[in-house]
């Protein structure tokens, strides 16, 4: 299946902020010192889980 011509304009954005979002909570994950659980899981979350990992470290994996 190919991806039609007119939706790679559409991803462009999304895989932009995909990439953003997923080198921002990486390199937030190796300056952090302590996190809400192991950093190894963290890091295999951020990595796999797309658009939502990045996210769920952002909002639940960080510590104060």
């Amino acid at each position: 299946m190919d991806i039609p011509s007119k939706l790679i304009p559409l991803l462009i954005p999304v895989i932009i902020i995909e990439l953003g979002l997923m080198i921002i909570a990486l390199l937030d994950l190796v300056k952090r010192e302590r996190t809400r659980g192991p950093k190894w899981v963290w890091a295999l979350v951020i990595i796999f889980l797309n658009i939502f990992g990045p996210i769920a470290y952002l909002l639940f994996g960080r510590r104060d």
